[in-house]
């Protein structure tokens, strides 16, 4: 019984916790690139990613999980 009352508290902090940078519009985990044209002439448009970390399973193209900014659902299996 104490393990599941954990759970249940552990699972009500990480929603706040999620709510609070969702209700500001900014994820203290991503960060914003500009707008740049690559080697091919091709301008590419300014986009949100999450920051470089030792995984990728919370990457926006990773199987799960939602990007926040386009409403796409993540396709791809992390490598590592």
């Amino acid at each position: 019984m104490k393990h599941l009352i954990f759970v249940a508290a552990l699972s009500l902090f990480a929603t706040a916790a999620q709510a609070q940078y969702l209700g500001t519009g900014t994820n203290p985990n991503t960060h914003t690139s500009s707008g740049y044209t690559n080697t091919h002439g091709t301008y590419v448009q300014p986009y949100v990613a999450t920051n470089p970390n030792s995984t990728q399973r919370d990457n926006f193209t990773a199987t799960g999980n939602v990007n926040p900014s386009t409403g796409s659902v993540g396709t791809h299996r992390p490598r590592y």
